[in-house]
């Protein structure tokens, strides 16, 4: 502190403002360490605010580069054959499609933090060894592997897009275009809110019969009013596009009233799109509260496809019981460098240890 009095009393008086010109006397020495410890502690919160910054910079930086990942569970007493589809741009999963047997659980990782798209469960689907055929509901033009294309409504969706605005994700169940299985999202390890949305209600045993889809005299999905009648009122467009201009109808307050976390029509977005940060998520394909419902006894991962080719070009799953599960690999990139974290932890703590100290 003698120091800092020594340096500020001679730039002081080499200022040009002697003792005897301003008729003041000089300040002692004790109020001169007084005056340096202020200082000090100014630079030291200064110091503190800076680090902070930099750790909060640090930790965006990794969330926003950290990979993520989709598990889809299945568990419905038959077969679903899942389709993703990408928003433009972005990496398709799964070349578009696989096969989830009843029962399984198969998990996509290393997706990328901005991956953005849907996914939806198919039924009743029928393919040769080349992965050519078809479904009875949510085809995707007749192939496994759907390579882009969207499903065939009335499909129900599990719809996303990761790390959006403030870094959140926003994702919703979708009954927009149809409902054909019920489907539930769980997202697990985030941050926030963090809702699962879902359609968990059996709407093929309470879909009206103009809205009816049916395979051998059975209902195998419900479609939505816009695809049914195809007017302007149903469809939210023309002289009913806004939401002012576009209220629920009796439709699709049916399949809010059956699955209220869902979207039951276009302009239903205050009680059906959720939030969370950083997440894994599940998708779930029928209930376990349902009866006739399979058990979870497999898990599959291969990092992208939870399929691989055959030697006849078929596709060939891991064999229930099986467990290959893959830990995702995080490049350098991915997380704060260690000696950068543990530097900024180090003047945390030597800028909490000086400023307590002169505070007491």
């Amino acid at each position: 502190m003698q120091f800092l009095y020594e340096q500020s009393s001679s730039a002081w008086i080499k200022s040009g403002v002697g003792l005897k010109s301003c008729n003041k006397k000089a300040k002692s020495p004790s109020s001169m360490e007084s005056l340096g410890s202020g200082l000090l502690l100014s630079v030291l919160v200064s110091w503190l605010v800076v680090t902070l910054s930099l750790l909060s910079i640090v930790e965006i930086a990794a969330a926003a580069t950290a990979t993520r990942s989709f598990s889809f569970v299945n568990e419905c007493p038959h077969e679903v054959w899942v389709g993703t589809q990408a928003n433009g741009g972005i990496r398709l999963l799964a070349e578009g499609g696989f096969a989830l047997a009843a029962g399984q659980k198969i998990t996509l990782d290393q997706v990328e933090a901005g991956w953005g798209g849907r996914f939806w469960g198919r039924t009743g689907c029928t393919f040769d060894a080349h992965g050519r055929g078809s479904c009875e509901t949510g085809d995707c033009g007749g192939f496994l592997k759907c390579a882009g294309a969207g499903g065939e409504p009335p499909a129900s969706l599990a719809e996303f897009t990761l790390n959006g605005a403030n870094g959140d994700d926003f994702y919703d169940v979708s009954l927009v275009d149809g409902y054909n299985l019920e489907i539930r999202i769980t997202p697990t390890g985030g941050n926030g809110t963090c809702g699962s949305p879902g359609c968990t209600s059996n709407l093929n045993t309470q879909c009206p019969r103009s809205l009816q889809v049916l395979s051998a005299g059975d209902v195998v999905a419900c479609k939505s009013a816009c695809a049914a009648f195809g007017t302007a009122q149903y469809c939210c467009t023309d002289a009913y596009g806004s939401p002012t201009k576009c209220p629920p109808t009796r439709y699709s307050k049916l399949f809010k009233s059956a699955c209220p976390t869902a979207y039951s029509y276009a302009y239903d977005d205050a009680s059906s799109t959720f939030t969370c940060s950083g997440a894994n998520y599940q998708i779930n394909f029928c209930s376990s509260s349902n009866s006739g419902s399979s058990p979870v006894t497999s898990e599959s991962s291969t990092g992208d496809s939870p399929l691989s080719s055959g030697g006849d070009g078929s596709e060939t799953q891991s064999p229930l019981g099986t467990n290959i599960i893959a830990t995702p690999s995080h490049s350098a990139a991915e997380t704060p460098a260690p000696s950068l974290v543990a530097c900024i932890i180090t003047s945390l703590a030597f800028a909490a240890a000086v400023i307590s100290h002169l505070v007491h």
